[in-house]
């Protein structure tokens, strides 16, 4: 296994989000183990972003690791926050590549970027719970494919 992407929701709870990262953190390192040094994420807020981060702190101590972000437009941050500008900066610095599927919005862009993932990844990391969302179009377009699908949501939400 060479490749992995990432998919999820862009709302993560925050009592959930110190178990998924550490999911997360499980998951990379086994496929470090089997592997995969090629990680894809979309670069969406929320669950997209969050693997973009850990990708990026695991390429500290792992050689290798490159992180490709395959974003759906160049201006998909216009209507986000400072604060989430920033940290959408950052990881386009710190991204090994950077690809778009189209120039400026268009309403079939995001539907492109997961077809994308869903393609680039020997296999893909979900978190999705919802399969009416944009992360569940492509965990079903990843099982179309025939890809190995990890989806964390439901052991991120299992009760301690």
């Amino acid at each position: 296994m060479r490749s992995c992407s990432f998919t999820g929701h862009r709302i993560i709870p925050e009592s959930i989000a110190p178990k998924l990262e550490k999911l997360l953190g499980l998951a990379l390192e086994y496929l470090w183990a089997e592997g995969c040094r090629d990680f894809y994420a979309g670069g969406a807020l929320g669950f997209d972003t969050m693997c973009a981060k850990a990708v990026i702190l695991f390429k500290m101590t792992h050689p290798g690791v490159k992180l490709h972000l395959v974003l759906p437009c160049k201006n998909q941050d216009e209507r986000w926050s400072d604060a989430q500008r920033d940290l959408f900066s950052y990881t386009l610095a710190a991204a090994d590549d950077v690809e778009y599927v189209s120039e400026d919005y268009t309403k079939d862009c995001m539907k492109r970027r997961n077809e994308r993932l869903a393609a680039l990844g020997d296999c893909l990391i979900a978190y999705a719970g919802r399969y009416n969302s944009g992360a569940g179009q492509t965990v079903r377009m990843a099982d179309a494919l025939g890809k190995t699908v990890y989806n964390l949501y439901s052991r991120a939400h299992e009760k301690q």
